[in-house]
């Protein structure tokens, strides 16, 4: 039986999985974490911790169809500017509450658009975060950047208060998807966004592009790959289109005949990942690739690679604290989030407190769960000695969590004595695999496609 009809076997392209960008997964958040232990976990940071800072702007111009995430409309500039004025009142009450000495690890804008921030917000927002905590020496600091929203002054803005990283999302290049995406982007403009940014200084970029998107074909998929290559970007993300029309309403613009089959998918996914690695790209986890001199690539080499929201990264800060409506932050003791609604997580901040509304505390296995998900998410192999140094629990008990992944997954997850293993072929079961550590009940969650 040959490696296609195997993972066929195991259900790869019929399953719906997490995406495991966290541990439990959002929909598994409860009330049970509030602002009172939100607060709670910021004051027992340690004083001269580096921390990361996540900001999200979830404006856009316009809403692009494929686009699940939580952003809003707005052709007024107006409600932008009085949402920084929000951000800018919840860093004073963050600043309230963190010990002396704090550094940022990393800092990055995403959205939504960021880049719908006029010059002298920037500039103002940014004064903001840094007088509340300077960027590490080695921090860094990233912004999601839309071609179609940004000019000169606002880059030279992002570049005078710092930036060291931009993200340009890209999708794909082909018109007739682009069209039927809601997603309008030339290659030209693109380049052009690019060129921009490095004059300027910055010489790491990150691009995102899809497969699995409508009229998607492998030889569409390959041209638009060789457009990306001659950007040049330093990191890429080659995520999987998430149609999930029932939770995104905006996606249900697009026309679901026109979806490729999940068959399509993984054969989109191996032209593109074949045109990376061919071009000298190192493969990070399940859908990233970095030219190896870059950070995502070194830590991948080096067993430093993580997991977080948002997807692959080198930050190993121990907190990430999300600033702005829908946020998550990540602590020692678990996860919290903000409001959703822009106008709910204004109110709150107005009467001076968080917004807090759901989370999870970590309790039982769940750090164990999630260090053997993000390890084999990150690395396609766990340690044996690492959970045992690091968590309380048996080899016994290790045993019976690998022995249940070997069991439904066969050849695929390789137990031995040093740990465990998601061999080559199995790969793109990766998901599959890490579910089997998750005990919490996902029958009434919908997820994306597997592959």
């Amino acid at each position: 039986m040959d490696t296609h009809s195997q993972l066929a076997r195991h259900g790869l392209f019929d399953a719906r999985v997490p995406r495991y960008t966290s541990y439990p997964t959002v929909p598994h958040f409860g009330t049970t974490v509030g602002q009172t232990a939100f607060s709670e976990w910021i004051e027992s940071i340690p004083a001269g911790s580096a921390i990361s800072l996540y900001l999200h702007v979830p404006f856009c111009r316009r809403l692009c169809w494929f686009c699940a995430c939580r952003t809003q409309g707005t052709q007024s500039i107006d409600p932008v500017i009085a949402y920084v004025q929000t951000l800018k009142q919840e860093l004073a009450l963050l600043g309230q509450r963190l010990a002396p000495a704090i550094t940022l690890a990393r800092l990055h804008w995403g959205g939504g658009t960021p880049t719908m921030i006029p010059p002298d917000l920037i500039r103002d927002l940014a004064d903001a975060i840094f007088s509340l905590a300077p960027l590490a020496p080695d921090g860094e600091f990233s912004v999601e950047i839309d071609p179609n929203e940004v000019d000169a002054p606002r880059l030279d803005a992002l570049v005078a208060a710092g930036m060291t990283r931009a993200s340009i999302g890209v999708q794909d290049f082909d018109p007739e998807i682009q069209r039927t995406i809601g997603r309008d982007q030339s290659h030209d403009l693109t380049r052009s966004v690019a060129d921009m940014i490095r004059d300027r200084g910055i010489h790491s970029l990150n691009a995102d592009i899809l497969y699995g998107l409508p009229h998607q074909t492998t030889q569409r998929i390959a041209e638009s790959v060789q457009k990306l290559l001659a950007l040049s970007p330093d990191r890429v993300a080659l995520y999987g289109y998430a149609h999930v029309p029932w939770m995104s309403r905006r996606q249900q613009m697009i026309p679901s005949d026109t979806i490729p089959k999940p068959e399509e998918r993984l054969c989109l996914f191996e032209t593109a990942r074949r045109l990376f690695t061919w071009d000298g790209y190192a493969e990070i986890g399940i859908d990233h690739f970095a030219r190896p001199d870059d950070g995502l690539a070194i830590a991948a080499a080096t067993g430093h690679l993580r997991r977080n929201f948002q997807g692959y990264t080198d930050d190993t800060a121990p907190v990430l604290i999300g600033l702005g409506a829908s946020s998550i932050s990540r602590f020692p003791q678990g996860y919290a989030q903000n409001a959703s609604g822009t106008s709910e997580h204004a109110k709150a901040i107005r009467a001076g407190r968080f917004s807090t509304r759901r989370g999870h505390a970590f309790a039982g296995e769940d750090q164990l769960r999630a260090r053997i998900i993000e390890a084999l998410m990150c690395d396609f192999r766990v340690s044996r000695a690492e959970l045992l140094r690091d968590f309380a629990t048996t080899p016994a008990r290790l045993d019976d969590l690998f022995a249940a992944a070997r069991s439904r997954f066969g050849d695929f997850f390789e137990v031995t004595a040093q740990g465990a293993a998601i061999s080559a072929p199995g790969r793109p079961l990766t998901r599959m695999i890490v579910r089997t550590f998750d005990e919490y009940d996902h029958g009434t969650a919908r997820h994306s496609a597997a592959v």
